[in-house]
């Protein structure tokens, strides 16, 4: 039986890749390439220095793990830049409505993000008070596809895993749940992937989901 809701942050909740892919092409044309929509792709769900990994593929040099770091924070002061501009009208009533009813039905709700920002985000727009436990980069060692960031996010709402259902609209995260033996919903570029169980175009279709 499903007692728990564990939400993905950017692009089920809010929408702030443009806002990543933005830092990231700033930072990559600082060290003189570009990158384009197929390798941000790549970049969803996955922590920072991972994704740093992946922009440095089309880097012709070779840098230490004290430049890397450098550069990691190089982009976080960036992408923060962005962040400021964001406020609650950054969240739709749609996603405001589905969570409150949700606590009404009486599922506890979580979130599971890979964002060292999540709870930054979350105050900008005023969405704090909707979350009965926050999992993210701050409490994680291990990126999605790993369970780690959900099965902590379960822990914290004192529920079995097998108790919860993610939210999710990246292919990792949709793995990162099974992974963790939770059932999973595809939304967004998930949307059509097979290995979720359930499959929404918008937010408030899990009222239709979740009695």
């Amino acid at each position: 039986m499903i007692k728990g809701i564990i939400f993905d942050l950017d692009g089920v909740l809010v929408f702030t890749d443009q806002f990543h892919f933005a830092a990231w092409k700033q930072l990559a044309s600082e060290l003189g390439y570009t990158i384009d929509e197929e390798m941000n792709s790549r970049l969803r769900g996955v922590s920072r220095m991972d994704s740093l990994n992946i922009v440095l593929e089309k880097y012709e040099g070779i840098l230490s793990n004290e430049q890397k770091v450098v550069l990691a924070d190089r982009k976080n002061k960036i992408y923060l830049n962005y962040l400021e501009n964001m406020v609650p009208s950054d969240v739709s009533n749609a996603v405001r409505k589905t969570l409150a009813d949700l606590h009404e039905r009486g599922y506890k709700i979580a979130l599971g993000s890979s964002s060292r920002k999540a709870k930054i985000i979350l105050k900008k727009v005023a969405l704090e008070e909707a979350f009965d436990a926050i999992s993210d980069g701050t409490n994680i060692s291990k990126s999605k596809p790993d369970p780690e960031v959900f099965l902590k996010a379960a822990e914290y709402l004192d529920l079995q895993p097998e108790e919860c259902i993610v939210v999710e609209d990246a292919y990792a995260g949709i793995d990162a749940a099974k992974a963790g033996n939770m059932q999973a919903v595809g939304t967004g570029e998930a949307y059509s992937y097979a290995k979720a169980d359930y499959h929404i175009k918008k937010i408030e279709e899990l009222l239709t989901i979740l009695p």
